[in-house]
């Protein structure tokens, strides 16, 4: 039997497994068969909190579809709560390893209850290479891009994974995500796949988004996703550097603050479930 507890931030749910105490031995697998909604735990991935060398945790993500990815940013506030107060790591500051790097967290907690985290997401990658993009140019910033027939302006922002930010004048409620969220993560100008955000600009401190992620498809939130979105707003004159941008998603909302040296996500993170399952 696998114990595992359910959170999620901003919606964005996923199935957490304590692998100080347990071992997985094929994580890809057990995601696929665990996040279905119908026949398994229900989520939009597997998530494993390890032991690390250098932080006082590691986070190892995947995918519905049983992919790795590099990096989570709703994912991360929660693990974040499950090392503060089921593993009784009650620090103001955390540090996580991911495959992007080891991220800092700011603990807001009462009591030893975990209600606010201030993730330090650093600098974001914007060169093409880093995305990865094979679209030329130093930057990819309101690129016009056919995507199945239709010209979007696209802006590229990788942080610690891909990202492809579409600005829409139509409300993007509306959107058939269903149908477009795939050609753009399956296009091959992305070799790796690509998260794409569509966004409203409400005004200079308020963005409503919907998200389409690789591996996973619509998800009700996505912390990365925001953090590139925040970035691309700046970078297309939207918003402004070190002011805290409110970020309206269709689970909840985040705050990002872009400065001149990193992204800092600030939102919750809940704990919906424990349970136990066969391996």
């Amino acid at each position: 039997m696998i114990k595992f507890t359910k959170m999620h931030g901003a919606g964005n749910d996923y199935i957490y497994i304590d692998c100080f105490e347990q071992q997985i031995d094929d994580p890809g697998a057990l995601s696929r068969r665990l996040s279905d909604r119908h026949f398994g735990v229900g989520g939009d991935g597997v998530i494993l909190v390890c032991p690390s060398n250098v932080a006082d945790a590691k986070m190892r993500m995947f995918n519905a579809d049983g992919s790795e990815g590099r990096m989570c940013g709703n994912g991360i506030r929660c693990v974040g709560k499950f090392v503060y107060e089921k593993r009784g790591v009650q620090k103001p500051v955390l540090t996580i390893e991911t495959l992007a790097g080891i991220k800092t967290l700011r603990m807001q907690a009462e009591d030893g209850i975990v209600s606010s985290i201030t993730v330090d997401m650093q600098a974001p990658g914007l060169d093409p290479e880093s995305i990865p993009t094979v679209l030329p140019g130093e930057r990819v910033v309101n690129r016009p891009i056919i995507i199945d027939g239709v010209t979007y302006n696209i802006t590229c922002v990788s942080m610690g994974s891909p990202h492809a930010v579409v600005f829409c004048e139509e409300d993007v409620r509306t959107l058939d995500l269903e149908k477009i969220g795939p050609k753009f993560e399956k296009n091959p100008i992305f070799p790796d796949g690509v998260n794409t955000e569509f966004i409203n600009v409400i005004d200079g401190n308020t963005l409503r988004m919907r998200v389409w992620e690789r591996g996973s498809g619509e998800t009700l939130a996505c912390g990365t996703g925001a953090c590139a979105s925040v970035v691309a707003a700046t970078l297309n004159g939207f918003c402004k550097k070190n002011q805290k941008v409110k970020v309206v998603l269709l689970g909840g909302e985040l705050t990002i603050e872009y400065t001149d040296t990193t992204v800092f996500m600030t939102g919750g993170a809940e704990i919906v479930f424990d349970g136990s399952v066969k391996a």
